[in-house]
């Protein structure tokens, strides 16, 4: 049966943050441009909302006026290689485009200069950071800015990211952030190791009073708690307003998965925030892929789980040292710790998403029974639920 997946990669700007999604569209068992078209008109009403970008890249086959006969968003931008635009069968596409006017991107390649005489407007033109030199990347930035913002694909790690802002580049599609930068710290900050106290009495149902004694140890822990719950994200009707009040209105089971995100928070990674927003993601689709899968009251823990598969990258110490101090249950340790375990498939599919290897991202969703439109629902979901909490 012909299937569309969407992978996504996040672009980065300068501050860190990810300011937009690149959605790679995989077609197998021969499905068609009109198969990916579909595929994205059936997201319509989980499509993210607000100003950040949403990068459409039609894979491996080329972009074609196929892939626009669907209700664009507004905040999508549709990628768009050189050859389509210059060579011998590019008329259809361009009149496409010019009578859509959809956002644009242009992957810079040989053919670029036709390209940019085709008469199509352009809003961003991405460079291959992998085929380019630090001297060449800066030219080319420079050359092309009058035409479009410059972004870059393709950048394995952080000394290329650094590259490319200093060529000029405004923002870089990848996860090379998710890779550490340096040799794991043998032990947690206060702070991290304050928010684990807490976390651990809240697990154990531990008496309010104690609760609340070790939160006004950290004024700013207890302020960021309490804009969690409160935030838009939670869909309280009510404002929370202290912990006493959580307590009596979530229970400690939820308090425990909201206050799991504060550890989240505390990393002083200079990418923290592309961390958080990732790991948010995977915590969000996480727990909406288990619906009908698992029993409901695992929801939460495969939601934790998400949070915590970045947690060694973001607390800048070793997965097993951060586990050894917190009182999880085996299933999400076991999965953090990649021995599998009932949570183990959903985190191996979180992370495929993430991947652009389409026969491995079919076979993980396959693996939990799931069809190409589930998991692609469940990760516009996932990206619309980080957008929100991030605010």
């Amino acid at each position: 049966m012909p299937d569309v997946y969407i992978s996504r990669q996040p672009l980065v700007n300068r501050q860190s943050k990810i300011i937009a999604t690149r959605l790679t569209l995989h077609r197998v068992a021969g499905a068609t441009t009109s198969d990916a078209a579909a595929a994205l008109a059936a997201l319509a009403d989980f499509w993210p909302q607000g100003e950040k970008l949403v990068f459409i890249n039609s894979g491996q086959t080329p972009c074609d006026a196929a892939l626009l006969d669907w209700p664009l968003p507004a905040n999508a931008t549709i990628e768009v290689d050189s050859g389509s635009l210059s060579g011998p069968h590019a008329a259809p596409l361009i009149a496409a485009l010019q009578a859509a006017q959809p956002s644009l991107c242009l992957r810079f390649d040989s053919q670029t200069p036709a390209a940019l005489e085709s008469g199509v407007s352009l809003r961003f033109i991405a460079l291959d950071a992998r085929c380019q030199t630090p001297a060449q990347l800066k030219s080319l930035a420079l050359a092309l800015q009058p035409h479009a913002i410059v972004l870059a694909f393709n950048v394995d790690d952080s000394a290329a990211f650094q590259a490319c802002l200093a060529a000029g580049v405004n923002a870089a599609a990848s996860w090379f952030f998710k890779k550490p930068t340096q040799a794991p710290g043998k032990a947690l900050n206060s702070g991290q190791a304050q928010i684990i106290r807490v976390l651990n009495l809240v697990r154990k149902n531990g008496d309010i009073r104690d609760i609340e004694a070790a939160l006004k140890q950290d004024v700013a822990l207890s302020y960021k708690l309490l804009r969690y719950i409160n935030s838009v994200g939670f869909g309280l009707s009510c404002e929370v307003q202290s912990f006493r009040h959580a307590v009596s209105i979530l229970g400690y089971d939820k308090l425990n998965k909201w206050l799991s995100l504060l550890l989240v928070t505390a990393s002083r990674d200079p990418m923290a925030p592309a961390l958080m927003h990732t790991a948010l993601t995977r915590a969000r689709l996480m727990e909406v892929l288990a619906q009908g899968l698992v029993e409901k009251a695992e929801y939460d823990n495969l939601f934790i789980t998400g949070a915590f598969s970045l947690l060694d990258v973001l607390l800048g110490v070793s997965m097993e040292r951060v586990l050894e101090s917190m009182s999880l249950p085996e299933s999400i340790s076991d999965a953090l710790l990649g021995y599998g375990g009932v949570y183990g498939p959903f985190l191996d599919l979180a992370r495929a998403s993430e991947n652009g290897d389409a026969d491995l991202l079919a076979e993980q969703v396959a693996l939990l029974g799931l069809s190409a439109g589930e998991f692609n629902r469940a990760q516009l979901q996932a990206l619309a639920f980080a957008d929100t909490m991030e605010l």
